[in-house]
């Protein structure tokens, strides 16, 4: 999606924090966290942001002494429990886990209680999933090119489902609508089932869906999967091509979770949590769970995460520019 952001290796992370740590007041480091902390997610259990701070948080809680309570605050895309940790006190101790919703908010809302890149500091990436592009198995498509070669033969007369207007999968396919230069109609919907229901049904011709969401549908040969949007092939279907090597070079859409705390947090509070949490991203049981769950692990430095954030923001902009995406 944009300009994706690159994961940092271990030993890139540990000399990016050792030459950081010379900078951190002692108080700061020595105390923190004096009580339990928590971590506001902004939906209701179970999706990827909810599944990956679960399984980070016994972890994180036995490094820092504390408990991590999750605390889940559903409500306005992910608005209501974002606006949480914007206004809370700046130490350490609330903290929020957000998807790609965070940088889709501001482009499909007028007004929001909080400023996106103002408010918040990154602490650190933790998870990336990508999207797979899946058809309508009666059609027998097999390949990208045999979608685009659909799509410019009926301009206008092919539809992608989405999840609803202004969500992932609603930017993933103008995505591949705008790069792929084809005329689709956009149909959206309440959900992701209904989504890709409607596309094994054959009344919606396909659409961009979360790989986590959708690979058993894949498997069972209810959608036809034609290629994922992630950078690389991924090890939970590697026989599907990813788009960039499908004929379009550039191409990525992925869905991800990370960890934000309110702006002015001390510097030497997020060195600190961003040390402990890529430590558990880098363990190779959370590895294999993650994997599991159709996720890998994305251990980032805060600053390539706060530039991840601005990129994004300004690549769903434009994009909701050529869509006509009007806020709301």
């Amino acid at each position: 999606m944009g300009s994706p952001l690159k994961t940092v290796g271990l030993a890139a992370l540990a000399a990016s924090l050792a030459g950081t740590a010379h900078a951190q007041t002692a108080r700061e480091v020595d105390y923190y966290p004096v009580r339990p902390v928590r971590v506001v997610i902004g939906f209701t259990p179970g999706g990827q942001p909810d599944i990956v701070a679960r399984l980070i948080a016994p972890k994180l809680g036995a490094a820092l002494g504390q408990q991590i309570v999750i605390d889940n605050r559903p409500g306005a895309g992910g608005v209501v429990g974002t606006a949480i940790v914007a206004s809370a006190q700046p130490d350490g101790h609330t903290l929020l886990t957000a998807s790609s919703s965070h940088t889709i908010a501001p482009v499909v809302h007028a007004k929001l209680p909080y400023d996106t890149i103002r408010d918040f500091s990154g602490v650190v990436m933790t998870s990336s999933a990508s999207y797979v592009l899946a058809a309508a198995p009666a059609l027998n498509l097999k390949t990208v090119q045999d979608l685009v070669v659909l799509a410019k033969a009926k301009p206008g007369q092919v539809n992608f489902s989405s999840a609803g207007i202004g969500s992932g999968m609603h930017f993933a396919g103008e995505m591949v609508k705008q790069l792929l230069q084809i005329d689709v109609v956009h149909v959206p919907y309440k959900g992701v089932p209904e989504a890709m229901n409607d596309i094994v049904a054959g009344r919606v011709q396909f659409t961009m869906a979360p790989l986590g969401s959708s690979i058993g549908m894949v498997r069972e040969g209810r959608l036809r999967g034609l290629a994922v949007a992630s950078a690389k092939r991924t090890s939970v279907h590697p026989d599907l091509p990813t788009i960039a090597e499908s004929g379009y070079p550039g191409f990525r859409w992925d869905s991800w979770s990370a960890m934000f705390a309110p702006a002015k947090t001390p510097r030497s509070i997020i060195n600190k949590l961003n040390r402990e949490i890529v430590r558990v991203l880098t363990e190779p049981e959370i590895q294999q769970r993650l994997t599991g769950l159709g996720m890998e692990a994305a251990p980032s430095t805060p600053e390539h995460l706060d530039k991840f954030v601005a990129e994004q923001l300004a690549t769903i902009t434009q994009l909701a520019k050529k869509a006509g995406v009007q806020a709301r």
